[in-house]
């Protein structure tokens, strides 16, 4: 007896300019990260010192939050049944709703922490930027675990995806000192970070529609 599995057609790779703005997207993906991870870093800066233990902190938060985030997106990825693009949509989107109030959010718990001691101020900050760098740390192997289903290419997938994510991060190093924090300051910084994830969030629900047509 031929079960329903045997009998379904593989999914169709995906079309040049469908698989280009993919690309384009995780570029954003990766520029708005970088970017954050500056007006973060400033913003707590300003809350709490800048000394050699407010950027141990900072620093420790955003590398164990992306690759916690990278273990649960590729836990989550295993089973080929779940809409992993979705979910990277849905992660873009929760990072941008975090990052619209994360500079009141600091300035608040910045407030209420003035009188803790240092570890506890210190596990406050780390606590503070986990929630959206797990986020961030998910999108890439959901994305992988796409495009791979998509195109049975593992190394070309997690290659050109880690390409275009870190060339994201490294135009963000470049802009946000030579053009972008001297016009946006941290706010504005800030807000055109969240908004270009919510832009990508958005993006890719429609790319996840017209795949699936």
């Amino acid at each position: 007896m031929t079960t329903a599995e045997e009998v379904a057609p593989p999914p169709r790779p995906l079309g040049a300019g469908l698989l280009l703005g993919t690309y384009v997207l995780f570029f954003l993906s990766g520029f708005s990260a970088l970017l954050y991870q500056i007006v973060w870093q400033r913003a707590l800066f300003t809350i709490y010192g800048i000394n050699i233990e407010s950027v141990t902190v900072v620093v420790t938060a955003f590398m164990i939050g992306l690759g916690a985030g990278s273990l649960a997106g590729g836990a989550v990825s295993k089973d080929a049944r779940r809409p992993v693009l979705l979910f990277f949509a849905l992660a873009e989107i929760g990072i941008g709703l975090f990052g619209f109030s994360s500079l009141s959010l600091f300035h608040r718990v910045g407030a209420l922490t003035l009188a803790m001691s240092p570890v506890a101020t210190g596990a406050v900050t780390f606590l503070l930027v986990l929630f959206p760098t797990v986020l961030m740390g998910g999108t890439l192997p959901l994305l992988v675990a796409y495009l791979v289903r998509r195109s049975g290419n593992v190394g070309r997938s997690v290659g050109m995806l880690y390409f275009v994510n870190t060339l994201g991060a490294a135009a963000a190093s470049i802009l946000a000192v030579v053009v972008i924090l001297g016009r946006l300051g941290l706010a504005g910084s800030v807000t055109l970070a969240a908004s270009v994830n919510c832009l990508v969030g958005a993006a890719v629900l429609v790319i996840q529609r017209r795949a699936r047509s």
